[in-house]
């Protein structure tokens, strides 16, 4: 690069910082999130997770409520064990609806879930609640929805909640601060690849 190149991308990059400084300068709002991980791609608990991750390191406590999935030993479950001081999880799901094929026992157990996940929100000392598959049980409707959307936006000012699973409700989108869609691209499985440890679970 040019001596000439280099001053314009220098004097390029000062302006983008200025700019960059007065945006970040302008946002003064700091409360507790909701967040929606949804849509068809790979990766929505796995963020949640991730964020947790994040949570952990800030010494934050957090808890997790798991709706759908059995107790399956994951590696997310093993690794934050490690994490007991600072972790509540709480895995009330039976399995995939298509695996119990009892609608009134995943209904009771969504209600389980749902019951645990109020006595969680009620505790000042959790930071970050991560509601795994939620959106599961209320496209299948185990839960009343207008209640759970009205319990998720009366949370208390600093806790931050994080809903996952696929087709979420749009009174849950019109309801959260931050929402992701991950897009499915490609997917292995389509491939003839099967779940692997430390990938799936």
């Amino acid at each position: 690069m040019s001596q000439d190149e280099e001053a314009r991308h220098r004097a390029k990059m000062i302006k983008r910082k200025e700019v960059q400084d007065r945006e970040v300068a302008s946002k003064t709002v700091e409360k507790g999130l909701l967040i929606v991980h949804t849509g068809p791609g790979k990766g929505k608990s796995t963020a949640a997770f991730g964020l947790m991750l994040r949570a952990l390191g800030r010494g934050f406590q957090v808890g997790v409520v798991q709706f759908i999935k059995g107790a399956w030993e994951t590696g997310e479950r093993m690794a934050l064990d490690r994490f007991s001081d600072q972790v509540e999880w709480h895995t009330m799901g039976e399995g995939f609806t298509w695996e119990t094929q009892d609608r009134t026992r995943d209904v009771a157990a969504a209600e389980r879930a749902w019951a645990k996940v109020k006595e969680l929100m009620a505790r000042e000392d959790i930071r970050l609640l991560v509601l795994d598959e939620l959106n599961i049980a209320l496209r299948y409707e185990y839960l009343d929805l207008a209640e759970v959307v009205e319990t998720l936006r009366q949370r208390r000012p600093d806790l931050h909640i994080v809903v996952t699973g696929r087709n979420a409700k749009p009174e849950l989108v019109e309801a959260a601060d931050l929402v992701t869609e991950m897009t499915l691209v490609k997917h292995h499985f389509a491939a003839g690849v099967k779940a692997q440890e430390g990938v799936e679970f």
